[in-house]
């Protein structure tokens, strides 16, 4: 038993994804997806509600098992192993293990409320890293200074805000040091006047050369920080490229029809 594609090569893409597919039940929500991102791109997703595009993010980090395809993260088979012609599933345990390289921000913190903003920080690096607990939290309050909540550290989440806690969940995936990051509508729960901090937080990472794949509404950000726009409806990748293009000239019809109908809202 070997894990296909093993290793990095030179010039490949961080992020493949070949043909994927997934159900439930008679509904096909992806219908054949083929994406590369490369090391260091930043790459956002919009369309509309049902378009498939938390799905996709979630078939990534194996939250969801792909019905049909493929995905490599640095050329190596993420979820599955090839035994012989076919394709098995992994253990959780060898799924857990993968997943340490692909960082997940939620659109709900999912924060331990029982844990300080620190004690959230930390729990992975300890337990699934094998950290000390010394070399866990110096990074988890490096983290949480990052995200501009150093002086937070002992706080609980009730005790925090939406876009705090959004922030230490950042945080959280930042002690990881992931290769790459997925953000599923990391802004949807928030107040209006909070959306700004977490954005501002995303920023820098872009600027510090992340590579992400971004599920937003947040059409003005997306425009602003994305190497490239990725518009998706009905399971279906319809048009991609520059902001420029996707945003401001789109050749798709379905892609006018989705933009006209969020500037006129």
């Amino acid at each position: 038993m070997s894990k296909a594609g093993s290793g990095a090569a030179a010039g490949q893409p961080l992020l493949k994804i070949q043909d994927l597919h997934k159900r439930f039940g008679l509904l096909e929500v992806l219908q054949g997806v083929d994406l590369d991102v490369a090391r260091g791109e930043k790459v956002s997703i919009i369309g509309p509600s049902g378009s498939g595009k938390t799905t996709l993010l979630r078939c990534i980090n194996y939250l969801e098992k792909p019905s049909a395809g493929h995905i490599y993260i640095d050329g190596t088979l993420i979820g599955e192993k090839k035994v012989g012609d076919r394709y098995v599933h992994l253990t959780d345990r060898e799924l857990a293990r993968e997943r340490q390289e692909i960082g997940f921000v939620f659109q709900r913190f999912n924060l331990f409320p029982h844990l300080t903003a620190l004690g959230n920080v930390t729990v992975a690096p300890i337990r699934v890293l094998g950290l000390s607990r010394e070399v866990a939290e110096l990074r988890g309050r490096e983290m949480l200074q990052k995200v501009g909540l150093g002086h937070k550290a002992d706080e609980y989440p009730e005790r925090l805000s939406g876009g705090q806690q959004q922030r230490v969940a950042i945080a959280r995936v930042l002690a990881m040091q992931p290769k790459l990051m997925l953000f599923d509508e990391a802004t949807s729960a928030l107040d209006p006047e909070l959306i700004g901090e977490v954005l501002r937080v995303m920023r820098q990472l872009a600027d510090e050369g992340a590579t992400m794949v971004i599920v937003t509404h947040e059409i003005q950000f997306a425009g602003d920080v994305s190497d490239r726009v990725i518009f998706m409806d009905q399971g279906r990748i319809v048009e991609q490229g520059p902001p420029r293009d996707v945003l401001g000239r789109p050749s798709e019809a379905r892609t006018r029809e989705f933009l006209k109908h969020i500037q006129d809202r």
